[in-house]
């Protein structure tokens, strides 16, 4: 049954009242003050306020010089806000588009396969929710793959994936690469020497002073945790800092040639992607503001530490291990990473009536259902890391989300598969192209990865994107499309 527009207009008013409360006191008392003053006489109103000047002056003095002092204790004592600049994301040449029909043609020929193992990657293919537009490097090509597995072949999709973004990063921003001071690259299954960040203070030719590091081993969740990273970097160093965040999962090491079911789930569903992401502490030109990152790390619950597990299978073939476990442990982290986040992201009206019905509940022995805090009153978009059709079904589930709020997480999987920790950018990019965004909208990023790791990020729009340039540029049209 709807609500009555009465009752509508009754919790509209109540909403809007107790996430104002602040206003509307203060708005109160002074209206009160006005019209106390306008009932009073005027020339009583002078002799109280010469009397009151003449009595009260030295405390109203030290009383201004307390409330002076404790502001810019505050102001200073208050870390400096993070701002995002701008992101691109790398978008892959139409020549290394590896169609549903060529992905199973390719496995049918790869000699290492049982026959088994290709039935079992052609039905999972089918059922991914990918696309016919994901792209795979070179390699992939290969009937004998693995022959081409090498480190230069890795190298030359480092430049490829990593340089492509940056270069319309800068382009988009106008930003001299000299003026960046920190550089974070976040890459799980790939770490050559010179690392990452070092390939780009080559290319772009940084200063010396420059703060570089390399994340790996940090799963599909590392770029949170990247921009974790720079956040506290640049809070550290003077105002107006710039720190560049490259997130990506590069996959020309990673080739599998076993037959255990657990470890072909990545093979099928991995494809190409990378996103490059500038932080500040000055808000000019920014596009977005940090309001909050949340990490959550269950590797003390032994299910959850090896359910994501890189090992060698009983061929001695190196490989990543997806356990059964996997989607309950997702839920269980998901939910301990709720707790922590809703508090911060949830308006002071819904809490306020979560509080209510607890203490009904506790206090008065109530038998009512106690009514949970309704999450989608604290954003407005929502990215999901696209590592499955499992795993957005299952947040979907959990949030009771609709289809159009996980529809940026599904498009990004069908158009460009699981990117690993560069998803979330380009399901960023998805809503910006749909020219969805609005100034102050609030948007809810969600990683996971290995460990077993849930991060969140909450961004507030300050700037919505002018254009539909970006990744989705010649085929945002297209969507959203219809998956079986």
């Amino acid at each position: 049954m709807s609500p009555s527009p009465i009752h509508k207009c009754l919790k509209i008013v109540y909403t809007k009242t107790v996430d104002n409360f602040l206003l509307v006191v203060s708005m109160s008392l002074t209206v009160a003050a006005i019209v106390a003053m306008a009932r009073s006489n005027t020339n009583d109103l002078l002799t109280d306020r010469v009397q009151a000047l003449n009595h009260s002056h030295q405390i109203l003095l030290m009383i201004g010089l307390f409330l002076a002092t404790a502001v810019t204790v505050y102001i200073m004592q208050r870390p400096r806000m993070v701002y995002l600049i701008d992101y691109a994301c790398f978008r892959p040449p139409h020549n290394y588009r590896v169609p549903s029909a060529s992905f199973a043609e390719h496995v049918r020929h790869v000699s290492q396969f049982s026959e088994r193992s290709i039935r079992f990657l052609t039905r999972l293919l089918e059922r991914s929710g990918l696309g016919e537009e994901t792209s795979l490097p070179p390699l992939s090509f290969y009937i004998e793959g693995h022959k081409y597995s090498t480190l230069e072949a890795g190298l030359k999709e480092v430049e490829l994936v990593i340089f492509s973004a940056i270069d319309d990063l800068l382009a988009k921003t106008g930003i001299d690469p000299t003026t960046i001071d920190i550089v974070v690259v976040n890459c799980s299954g790939f770490s050559p020497a010179p690392s990452m960040p070092d390939m780009i203070v080559s290319k772009y030719k940084m200063r010396s002073d420059i703060r570089s590091i390399h994340l790996s081993g940090m799963g599909c969740s590392a770029g949170l945790i990247s921009i974790e990273l720079a956040k506290n970097l640049l809070q550290a160093m003077p105002q107006g800092a710039r720190a560049l965040v490259v997130s990506t999962e590069i996959l020309t090491p990673n080739y599998y040639l076993g037959n255990e079911r657990a470890m072909l789930l990545p093979y099928c569903l991995f494809r190409m992607g990378g996103a490059a992401v500038l932080l500040s502490t000055s808000p000019a030109k920014a596009r977005f503001r940090l309001k909050h990152i949340i990490r959550t790390l269950t590797a003390g619950d032994d299910r959850s530490y090896r359910c994501i597990y890189q090992e060698e299978d009983d061929k001695g073939n190196t490989g990543v291990n997806l356990s059964t476990d996997l989607i309950e442990v997702a839920s269980n982290t998901f939910k301990t990473n709720i707790t922590t986040v809703a508090p911060l992201i949830l308006p002071v009206s819904e809490k306020l009536l979560f509080a209510l019905s607890f203490v009904s509940q506790k206090l008065f022995k109530m038998r009512e259902k106690l009514r949970m805090p309704n999450l989608l009153t604290g954003f407005d978009h929502i990215c999901v890391h696209a590592g499955g059709r499992a795993v957005i079904d299952g947040i979907q589930r959990s949030l009771c989300l609709s289809d159009e709020h996980v529809e940026p997480s599904r498009m990004t999987l069908h158009r460009f598969g699981n990117t690993s920790s560069s998803s979330l950018w380009y399901e960023l990019a998805y809503v910006e192209a749909k020219g969805r965004m609005r100034k102050g909208d609030r948007v809810w990023m969600i990683g996971f990865g290995s460990g077993f790791k849930c991060n969140s990020a909450v961004w507030e729009c300050i700037i919505p994107a002018s254009n539909e340039d970006g990744p989705w540029a010649g085929c945002i049209h297209r969507y959203p499309v219809h998956i079986r």
